[in-house]
């Protein structure tokens, strides 16, 4: 598997994979509701099964945290989907690359960053300390400013919180593009998962090691994917995959009920990569359902960074009313979570896709396939 593989046809949309996105994203805003218990930066007197729809929404409520697993195993087979050969082939250079991550990622963390930086501030003189994430000092803001929060530069979880799992997440993005102009041999991929899996056993577990273990994985389910795709063994292939989701995912949300343990990270190095590669076959849809699929997938990064400033807003209002913040009150929990996917939804469309355009057409000039990779990568 040295070689590109005959790829598999370009209308394969990955309409499955952003359904998963939006899913996972979801999980993670319920996951999240409970920040509304904190003072200061604990969870105080806090009833999980009084909280809204606990029984329908138990795996989420509880294991919803995650999701941030599932995102980085997904980012991994979209890269290894989109960026692996055009990497090593040449025709993505160091600076194209940057130009597509930088554009994609860093327009909304800046803004989301000096948005919470300024409520945070507001909250702070009403209570005499933060909401949720304490280390909002200079120091945390220049390394969230370089989207490094996450390197060990610092340490705790600063201003926008979440962002951290995407400052980790470039560290891996590095690696991707370093590697690919070594090798893109899929054996890699298994030594790089392996030894992340190894590393908690030698005391060296992180954040890191998960995202690149999972991250990895994913771009293994990308690599089967294509070479499945040229295979006249596909059918049993595809539905001895989708066997292995059907025995093995009732046993995961029967663990996401129980809170996961010890066997999380390797439970997820199996179970997701499986998931993937079946949900990234082709799928026919109705053209209204797909587009509502498409735009679901391309909320979900502004959901996971505005899901915290539109809590810290709420606050402050009950904080202004001098009223508690009802946590159990379902009312609360519909409105948090529709004006996060509406918020998102517009942001996506009136900022994050504009801005993505402008920040490229600023930086480098695209022509010819270039282009067309710059405009398939818009969504990445």
């Amino acid at each position: 598997m040295q070689h590109a593989l005959k790829p598999v046809p370009e209308n394969n949309k990955l309409l499955g994979l952003e359904g998963l996105r939006f899913l996972t994203a979801f999980a993670i805003l319920v996951y999240h509701y409970r920040h509304f218990a904190f003072v200061a930066g604990k969870q105080v007197d806090l009833v999980p099964e009084r909280l809204p729809l606990y029984g329908l929404l138990q795996p989420f409520h509880n294991s919803g945290a995650f999701g941030v697993w599932v995102f980085w195993c997904i980012s991994g087979f979209i890269f290894f989907w989109k960026y692996r050969d055009p990497i090593a082939e040449g025709s993505v250079g160091g600076w194209k690359f940057f130009v597509l991550r930088f554009s994609r990622l860093y327009p909304l963390h800046f803004v989301t960053l000096l948005v919470v930086a300024l409520l945070q501030s507001v909250y702070f003189n009403l209570h005499g300390y933060f909401f949720v994430y304490q280390n909002n000092d200079l120091q945390h803001f220049l390394a969230q400013l370089f989207m490094a929060g996450e390197w060990g530069i610092v340490q705790g979880y600063s201003f926008d919180g979440p962002i951290w799992s995407v400052s980790v997440e470039v560290l891996a993005y590095l690696l991707f593009f370093l590697m690919l102009l070594a090798t893109r041999s899929w054996l890699l991929n298994m030594v790089i998962v392996l030894a992340c899996l190894i590393a908690p056993s030698l005391n060296a577990s992180g954040q890191v090691t998960n995202c690149l273990a999972l991250f990895y994985v994913g771009g293994l389910a990308a690599i089967a994917r294509r070479a499945v795709g040229a295979s006249r063994f596909r059918k049993p292939i595809e539905t001895g995959a989708w066997l292995a989701v059907a025995v093995i995912g009732p046993f995961v949300v029967f663990l996401l009920r129980n809170q996961l343990d010890d066997v999380a990270l390797p439970l997820f190095v199996i179970y997701t990569p499986i998931l993937l590669f079946c949900l990234s076959r082709e799928f026919t849809l109705p053209r209204v359902l797909q587009s509502a699929v498409e735009a679901a997938g391309n909320m979900t990064y502004s959901s996971y960074l505005l899901h915290f400033p539109i809590q810290l807003v709420i606050v402050l209002c009950f904080a202004v009313a001098g009223r508690p913040v009802p946590i159990y009150d379902g009312a609360l929990f519909a409105a948090y979570l529709f004006a996060t996917l509406l918020l998102s939804y517009f942001t996506f469309r009136y900022f994050e896709a504009p801005a993505q355009s402008l920040v490229r057409s600023v930086l480098r000039r695209a022509d010819g396939p270039a282009q067309g990779a710059l405009r398939r990568a818009s969504s990445v």
